[in-house]
């Protein structure tokens, strides 16, 4: 008998066995890929990768599904706990998963710079998680999470998802996204805390909301803002990825 299904972990299994080719294809496999998956759940991906990279290191919360990852391979290490706060492998050098659904844009955020040699993302999320994370500066998707990923990464693949694949099915609609790592700005954590800072307050104009958060004096956002060619009473959705970095360069 399966473990149930816990809805608090967002756990939302893959069922169809064809989707794991289009996985494939967008993660760019090859024998020499170390690859990190978070939520492997009942293996199904687990033992795909694991016939086609050098090593998989899986990472499981939910300790009721260990009867069914044992025994994935030789070169398969599975994990168990919260992704969010284990130390996750350094040597990995790709992101291939079917993220847990409540926990997809923090990891995705958190992995941009907490694990330097991952070069491509391969990740299953919810389609407006999808769509966000390549969003255009001024539309309702755009936001921190944007920013973040548009200044590290680019896109290189995306395909939407059927609910028919997952058991049990989600009530939204899935989609795949592969983006590969371009660059990561100078003093990126500086970047980040901004970018973070300026989305926190979404109807506030930028300079209220870094001082509402506490990075820094509205007459100095109001100066730095001057400086990069932006009026005062500008909102964050308008800036595009790269007029941060300038801007924590400004207030630096």
């Amino acid at each position: 008998m399966l473990p149930a299904v816990k809805k608090e972990y967002g756990q939302h299994f893959l069922a169809d066995r064809n989707i794991l080719d289009v996985i494939s294809r967008l993660a760019d496999l090859g024998r020499d890929d170390v690859v990190l998956e978070i939520g492997p759940g009942r293996g199904v991906l687990t033992r795909y990768l694991a016939e086609r990279v050098a090593r998989v290191h899986a990472v499981e919360i939910d300790r009721d599904l260990e009867p069914l990852l044992r025994d994935l391979g030789a070169n398969v290490e599975v994990s168990f706990g919260d992704a969010l706060k284990l130390q996750l492998p350094q040597d990995a050098t790709k992101l291939v998963s079917n993220l847990p659904y409540n926990v997809a844009t923090p990891l995705v955020v958190e992995s941009l710079d907490g694990l330097p040699n991952v070069g491509l993302w391969c990740v299953m999320v919810q389609r407006e998680v999808a769509d966000r994370f390549f969003a255009s500066p001024g539309t309702r998707d755009y936001g921190a999470v944007s920013v973040l990923v548009q200044l590290v990464t680019e896109r290189t693949g995306f395909h939407p998802v059927s609910r028919t694949v997952f058991r049990p099915q989600p009530n939204v609609d899935s989609a795949l996204v592969s983006f590969r790592r371009v660059a990561m700005p100078n003093d990126y954590a500086c970047v980040k805390r901004i970018v973070t800072a300026a989305f926190a307050h979404r109807r506030k104009t930028l300079p209220n909301s870094l001082e509402l958060a506490g990075v820094a004096p509205r007459a100095a956002a109001v100066d730095a803002l001057a400086a990069i060619g932006r009026d005062a009473r500008v909102r964050a959705e308008v800036l595009v990825p790269e007029e941060f970095v300038a801007l924590a360069e400004a207030l630096a």
